[in-house]
C-alpha cells in the first residue's frame, strides 16, 4: 500500500483539479509576497490549476526510476522505508499548497502568510527525522563532494544535519504560528544557516578522516 500512496496524492490532484475548474475564474492567485502575504503573481486558471498534478505526475515518475538510473542504487533498498516517507511528505506538502491555491481561486484564501511556514516547518521536521536513515546516493540526501566520497561522513553529516533540520523546522513553525512578521526573515536565516553548517561539518568530517587514515611521519 505505501508504494501507492503517491500516485493517490497525484490522482487526488487532477481530481480536485477537475472538480473545480468549472468554477475557477479566468485568473487566479498564484504566488503571495510582502508581508501582509498579498496576491502579487497571478496565472490563467488551466494553468494554475493543473502545475502542480503535472509537477506531482513527474516526481511520482522520476523516484520510480531513481534506484535504475542512480550508480549507487542498491543502497535505495537499505533505507526504502525512509525514501518513500522522504517524497511522500513532499509531495503531500505540494498537494496541501494546491488545495490552499484552489481555494484562493474560489474565493477562499487562508493566511498564505502563516499557512505556508508552519507547513515548510512541518516539513523540515519530519525530514529531519527521517536523514539519518539515508544511505549514500547521488539524488537524495545532502550531496556535498566529501559525503559523496566516504560513507562514514555521509552518516555523521546526515545525523547532524537531522538534528539541524529538526531544529530550523520547529524555529519556523513556530515563526509562523506566534510572530508571522518576521517569518521572511527567519526562513532566510534558518536556509542559510542549515545549509552552511552541513557543508561546512560534512568537511570538516572528511578532513578529520583524512588526517587519521595519513600516515604519521
Amino acid at each position: 500500500m505505501r508504494k501507492w500512496i503517491p500516485l493517490l496524492i497525484v490522482v487526488a490532484a487532477f481530481v480536485a483539479s477537475a472538480i473545480v475548474y468549472p468554477r475557477l475564474p479566468e485568473m487566479i492567485p498564484t504566488h503571495w509576497g510582502g508581508m501582509d502575504a498579498q496576491p502579487d503573481d497571478w496565472s490563467s486558471r488551466a494553468f494554475g490549476a493543473f502545475i502542480t498534478p503535472v509537477i506531482l505526475l513527474a516526481m511520482w515518475g522520476f523516484v520510480r526510476v531513481l534506484p535504475a538510473i542512480d550508480p549507487r542504487g542498491a543502497n535505495y533498498a537499505k533505507f526504502g522505508g525512509a525514501f518513500e516517507a522522504i517524497i511522500d511528505s513532499l509531495m503531500l506538502f505540494l498537494l496541501g499548497m494546491h488545495i490552499l491555491l484552489l481555494r484562493a481561486g474560489l474565493g477562499h484564501p487562508a493566511p498564505m502568510q502563516r499557512v505556508v511556514p508552519f507547513g515548510i516547518g512541518i516539513l523540515l521536521i519530519v525530514i529531519g527525522n527521517l536523514l539519518p536513515r539515508a544511505r549514500p546516493n547521488w539524488f537524495v540526501g545532502i550531496r556535498t563532494p566529501w559525503t559523496l566520497s566516504s560513507d562514514r561522513v555521509w552518516e555523521k553529516t546526515h545525523r547532524f544535519g537531522g538534528r539541524v533540520f529538526v531544529a530550523g523546522g520547529f524555529l519556523i513553525a513556530i515563526t509562523a504560528l506566534l510572530w508571522a512578521q518576521w517569518i521572511h526573515v527567519v526562513q532566510i536565516g534558518v536556509v542559510l544557516i542549515v545549509a552552511s553548517s552541513v557543508v561546512i561539518y560534512s568537511y570538516l568530517e572528511w578532513k578529520r578522516e583524512q588526517s587519521t587514515a595519513s600516515p604519521t611521519s
